[in-house]
């Protein structure tokens, strides 16, 4: 009995042995990483768009939302967003579905590298290329393969046993490649990677931050002949550097200083028009928006790339507005003595508008440059200056300086100066007299204002027509000046500081 038992134990042992030889190779096996499956990449191009909205701010910044209907597998998948901004903001890119299931973004990434010979050589540096030649009498092509070792300041080639080396762009003949690296693009491309839980099609939008748009108000206004009135137009002008187009586009515009955080043509002339209340152009629609304003335009349109467009933003004959001739003086001459010489002072020219409904205008002003013409006698519009305008809410003043008067001058001259005292921090005390002659050259009479900045703590102790004190520093008076005539100021002051 006992070698039978023996036997059959070896019997069992010789059969059970390959058995858990086999489950333990098969339990390894079962421990090493699954191949990674393919994941197909599919395009979506302007040909998916269904809308596109643009809105641009005045810091070289646009937000872009970009909506197009893609068919999308079960499972894991590529999808190339061509044709997005060349300057997006990766960072920024947010992805949803306005209509079916939203997929899960994986990751994404922007290939900004496009497709040019120059980048083309370089993907190819330790690869081989086809070298082209051809010859210079028979015309017969050969080609002889190349490996690339350098294409940076200039282009390095191993041909054969040889090395050769040529400037960019300046080959000894044509360099053929076999096939173009993943990672180039011919247009700027946005790639995610998504994993959605069923296929079919659906509804994306992709909004994101982009530098390369902007835009600027310009305003042109024509002046009356008696100055009182200004027929104003406005518009804007966009400009788009992005590196796409935008065909289309619901556009919008923000006025205003939006913060962000910081990382390491001329208009044509406006024609007189009969008076009325101010509007926005019929196709510019402004709203509030939040601390800003937005100006929505009514009918889509289309950007280019490397394009300026301008499109109508307000229309405001018959404003009321005024002239300001104005003199501003010196605060030196106050510290010191200067002698009875005269002192010639510019006169300047100002143009000044409320901006309210009363004025016939009342709406809020994008910041740009006003460009200022009126009709000479022959009734041709003539340039007379132009100023920058900052951005003007409703009831705010507009004060546009339009250059110098060319027959309304001023001087001014020191007739008396004394130090009363100088011994300490408010104890330097100085007393002065002073004359300003205005003279007016025109055959009819101007005002002129004259506002003086005197500084420290300062009295006055006479003069010849009453001042208003503007502020803290600054003592004005309003003088007539006849046709063809002048007027004199002239006042004493004490001085300490």
């Amino acid at each position: 009995m006992r070698p039978t038992f023996a036997i059959a134990s070896c019997l069992i042992a010789s059969i059970a042995l390959p058995s858990i030889g086999t489950a333990e190779t098969t339990m390894a096996d079962s421990n090493e990483p699954a191949p990674a499956p393919e994941v197909r990449e599919q395009r979506s191009t302007l040909e998916d768009q269904t809308a596109v909205a643009v809105t641009i701010y005045n810091e070289d910044l646009a937000l872009i939302r970009d909506s197009r209907r893609v068919e999308l597998p079960a499972g894991r998948s590529e999808l190339a967003f061509r044709d997005v901004s060349g300057q997006i903001r990766p960072e920024t890119a947010l992805l949803r579905a306005t209509e079916g299931s939203a997929p899960q973004v994986i990751e994404q990434n922007f290939d900004f590298d496009l497709l040019t010979p120059a980048a083309l050589l370089e993907k190819y540096v330790g690869r081989e290329v086809g070298l082209v030649r051809t010859h210079p009498t028979s015309g017969e092509e050969t080609e002889e393969t190349a490996t690339v070792l350098a294409a940076t300041e200039g282009v390095v080639l191993r041909v054969g046993d040889r090395i050769e080396t040529f400037q960019v762009g300046k080959a000894p003949g044509r360099i053929v490649y076999r096939d173009i690296p993943a990672t180039l693009r011919d247009r700027p491309t946005l790639v995610l990677t998504l994993e959605s839980e069923e296929a079919g099609s659906r509804r994306l939008e992709l909004s994101y931050l982009s530098g390369g748009l902007g835009w600027k108000a310009d305003y042109v206004g024509e002046l009356s002949a008696d100055e009182q009135q200004l027929d104003l137009a406005g518009w804007v002008t966009l400009t788009n550097r992005s590196g796409t187009s935008y065909r289309n586009a619901q556009l919008q515009l923000v006025a205003g200083e939006v913060n962000q955080v910081e990382e390491a043509m001329r208009a044509p002339q406006h024609e007189m028009m009969a008076m009325r209340s101010a509007s926005p152009a019929p196709n510019m629609r402004e709203e509030s928006l939040f601390e800003y304003h937005l100006y929505s335009l009514a009918h889509p349109t289309s950007i280019a790339d490397n394009q300026t467009k301008q499109v109508a933003l307000l229309d405001a004959p018959g404003v009321t507005v005024g002239k300001e001739l104005l003199v501003q003086g010196d605060q030196q001459a106050y510290r010191e003595p200067r002698g009875k010489l005269a002192q010639a002072l510019p006169v300047t020219v100002y143009l000044t508008a409320t901006n309210d409904e009363a004025s016939n205008l009342g709406l809020p002003l994008p910041a740009g440059i006003l460009r200022i013409y009126q009709r000479d006698s022959q009734g041709n519009a003539q340039f007379i200056g132009e100023d920058r305008v900052d951005h003007t809410p409703k009831n705010e003043t507009i004060r546009l300086k339009l250059g110098r008067s060319f027959d309304v001058t001023a001087e001014r001259r020191q007739t008396e100066f004394k130090k009363l005292s100088g011994t300490g921090p408010w104890q330097y005390q100085f007393e002065g007299v002073y004359e300003i002659l205005l003279r007016n050259a025109k055959s009819e009479p101007e005002t002129v204002v004259i506002q003086e900045r005197i500084p420290g703590d300062w009295t006055m102790l006479e003069e010849s027509a009453a001042h208003e004190k503007g502020n803290a520093d600054t003592a004005v008076w309003r003088l007539e000046v006849p046709a063809e005539g002048e007027s004199r100021l002239s006042y004493r002051v004490r001085v300490r500081y």
